[in-house]
């Protein structure tokens, strides 16, 4: 069966005002898109990019912009928090293995951060698919490995 977030029940959801700083952090997302969905990218070709992050007990990944069809694996148990471009904060808890698909149709996009709260560490595979509504956005050499 293919689980999308939509099929993923938070533990907390709301749309209180954000934090300053993650506002701000937002509106600077909005003006260069970050197409970085990962730390690091792993691994591409001509039809997908395959992207890790791995986040500590309190770390975060900042906002970054999901145009392509993708879906995600987590590897660890854990629990995250996320300020969605929807305005929404939400906060899930993720078995290792679970799986989510999404598919984004042509000039829909989603921005959204991910801060790892529970205790220990949180480890994600993201695969992009190149062949999507939307084209590619750019990532920088540096976050190649």
């Amino acid at each position: 069966m293919t689980l999308s977030m939509l099929d993923k029940k938070p533990l907390r959801a709301e749309t209180a005002a954000w934090p300053p700083e993650i506002v701000a952090e937002f509106e600077r997302e909005q003006q260069n898109p970050n197409g970085c969905v990962g730390q690091r990218l792993l691994s591409e070709n001509d039809r997908v990019r395959v992207w890790e992050i791995r986040l500590k007990p309190g770390q975060r990944f900042g906002f970054h912009r999901h145009v392509l069809d993708y879906f995600w694996s987590v590897l660890t148990d854990g629990k995250a928090r996320a300020y969605v471009s929807d305005g929404s904060m939400v906060e899930h808890t993720y078995k290792a293995g679970e799986t989510r698909h999404e598919i984004h149709a042509e000039g829909h996009f989603k921005v959204h951060d991910l801060a790892n709260i529970g205790d220990g560490d949180l480890n994600f595979i993201t695969v992009e698919f190149l062949d999507s509504a939307n084209k590619p956005l750019p990532v920088p050499d540096k976050v190649r490995v």
